[in-house]
């Protein structure tokens, strides 16, 4: 048996209670991995509440929440290749993270160096490819504007430093606290405005000149994308990845809006792992590097015993965080 966070009723975050549950065992393609730490994310907070947007979330309960893991492989199922236990490794899984040992897809691990802190590397399976994808599939050149939305938060304070290691000429945030904005200048932007002001959009247009910036990053979505399509630069590009704002509707979009050479589209990581393997294997190999290297640094907001999963989730939902909230087994 092993000890793992459940619920079997949406709410507020004390419905996630410890359980005991059987160790599970990998099936065909698949490994077991002894988790060294789980990050939390405004996902599985809206999973615990029942507003995912996701269609391949389809919870039976009780549900154990997934999320970004890292650990060491213990068991491998039939038909897998290349790996095997004691391997140190990540992978983002939508079910069974919040527990002592996780069974995920052997195609989405990652491995994971022995000289990178579990809490802090357990950024790169999840939330820091996503900040790479969305850099890539935004298309970003060197001496660009770029700005990112929720710039203190998991993927923004991540996607501010890889676009300063890209070359982005300048890299504007929105975070709502004073704390916030400040943690995201020591992160690489070189200004911050506050997404609550109705005049943010207007603020950021003042510090590009009235030209707008090239590309945003929208893990926000609802109102904010629209603002966003409107203040785009000529030829500039918009990439949707979430929508932590809580609004599940993409705003509808007048066709003039796009007049201005302007590109909207949409990223999932899985998606980019599935569509372009080859482009989604360098962006391992490159995170991992910048990671190690230091280039990058996964800010770790708290890190909290299993049994505090509540709690955590408590601080993801009141955006408190700067950076990472980590479950430690």
């Amino acid at each position: 048996m092993m000890r793992a966070v459940q619920f079997d009723r949406y709410g507020d975050p004390d419905v996630l209670y410890v359980a005991e549950r059987p160790v599970p065992e990998p099936g065909p393609g698949q490994v077991r991995i002894a988790v060294e730490a789980v990050s939390v994310g405004h996902a599985q907070t809206q999973m615990r509440r029942e507003v995912f947007p996701a269609p391949m979330w389809r919870p039976v309960f009780p549900v154990v929440l997934g999320g970004d893991v890292v650990g060491r492989i213990t068991a491998v199922g039939p038909d897998v290749t290349g790996l095997r236990p004691g391997d140190r490794v990540g992978a983002f899984t939508l079910y069974g993270a919040y527990a002592e040992q996780v069974v995920v897809d052997a195609v989405t691990v990652v491995p994971v160096p022995e000289e990178l802190d579990a809490a802090e590397a357990a950024v790169l399976p999840g939330t820091g490819l996503i900040a790479l994808g969305i850099l890539r599939t935004g298309q970003l050149r060197k001496g660009e504007t770029v700005l990112v939305h929720a710039a203190a938060g998991g993927v923004g304070h991540i996607a501010v430093q890889l676009a300063r290691a890209a070359g982005a000429g300048q890299v504007i945030g929105t975070a709502g606290a004073a704390d916030k904005r400040e943690f995201a200048r020591t992160t690489g932007a070189d200004a911050v405005v506050d997404h609550r002001s109705p005049d943010w959009a207007d603020e950021v247009r003042e510090l590009t000149g009235g030209r707008g910036p090239d590309l945003i990053l929208d893990g926000v979505g609802a109102e904010v994308l629209h603002q966003g399509i409107d203040l785009l630069a000529p030829g500039g590009r918009l990439v949707f990845y979430g929508s932590s704002g809580g609004e599940l509707e993409i705003p509808r979009v007048s066709v003039m809006a796009l007049i201005g050479i302007k590109y909207v589209t949409g990223f999932a990581l899985s998606a980019w792992r599935i569509g372009r393997p080859h482009e989604y294997e360098a962006g391992v190999a490159e995170l991992t590097r910048l990671l190690v290297d230091g280039q990058v640094k996964s800010a770790v907001h708290a890190r909290l015993p299993l049994e505090r999963a509540a709690e955590a989730h408590t601080i993801v939902e009141a955006r408190a965080q700067l950076g990472r909230v980590v479950l430690i087994p």
